[in-house]
């Protein structure tokens, strides 16, 4: 992680069946792995969880370890309020620098709600929503 406005969510593997999140989240709590924020996404096979987490690079191993198909992406957190149209900002900034975005999910927190979005170039969306005088969430607020 080179800029703590990029942050590292864990998109995790879970087998689409009874029981199969249970286990996943056993193994979490097994290894000591907090979920601050999550999304589950399902398909015809299997699902992803994907959530941001205390310590990514950490959680990565310890999951790994378990046997647990895990992948690092990363993500662009977009403070929020809990108003309409508050991602209006973020969208529009993105739409017009062509920013493609590909998935997002809310998190409300102990201090303030954020977007995470995954977008096509983390970097480029940070400085656009940066200019644009949108604030990002960071690793310390979540």
């Amino acid at each position: 992680m080179t800029d703590s406005k990029i942050i590292t969510q864990l998109s995790i593997f879970v087998n689409n069946e009874p029981g199969r999140l249970a286990n996943i989240a056993s193994i979490m709590k097994e290894c000591s792995v907090n979920m601050k924020a999550f999304n589950l996404a399902e398909s015809t096979e299997f699902g992803i969880l994907r959530a941001i987490v205390d310590n990514p690079e950490d959680a990565y191993d310890r999951l790994k370890s378990r046997g647990i198909i895990v992948k690092k992406t990363d993500v662009i957190g977009v403070v929020i309020d809990d108003t309409p149209g508050s991602v209006i900002a973020a969208a529009d900034a993105f739409g017009a620098n062509g920013i493609n975005i590909d998935y997002g999910y809310a998190y409300t927190g102990k201090t303030t709600a954020a977007f995470f979005i995954r977008v096509d170039d983390p970097q480029k969306a940070v400085g656009v929503l940066e200019k644009a005088g949108i604030r990002l969430i960071t690793y310390g607020e979540i």
